[in-house]
């Protein structure tokens, strides 16, 4: 089993920055891929970025040139800087883990980005 608890959401002004944070515990030793994604109200949860054990890194069109996703391996931590927020970037933000091993996928709780004047 793994575990994942994001932090870092809030409130922010329009053409602000976040930085959300996904610590990762238990079985980490197979997890192939961890990424981010968003969910907003009335819509589907969609895929925003993500980063494998290579440290390769993809991300939706909408957040490119604003959003950057990064690995600590030391810390089992994912995080995803968000600079020049936008309204339509206000979602749930959760965080996932793919076990290669198990073919399992893990998700956080979640936490709220709202961005807003």
């Amino acid at each position: 089993q793994v575990q994942l608890v994001e932090s870092g959401g809030g409130l922010v002004q329009p053409g602000g920055s976040l930085r959300l944070s996904c610590a990762a515990s238990g079985s980490i030793a197979s997890i192939y891929v961890m990424g981010w994604y968003r969910q907003a109200p009335g819509k589907q949860r969609e895929w925003v970025a993500r980063i494998f054990s290579g440290r390769g890194t993809y991300y939706t069109d909408s957040v490119k040139g604003r959003f950057a996703i990064s690995r600590d391996n030391a810390k089992n931590t994912v995080y995803l800087q968000m600079n020049s927020l936008k309204p339509e970037d206000t979602a749930v933000y959760y965080c996932n883990a793919f076990d290669r091993s198990k073919n399992t996928n893990y998700w956080g709780q979640g936490t709220q980005v709202t961005v807003s004047s």
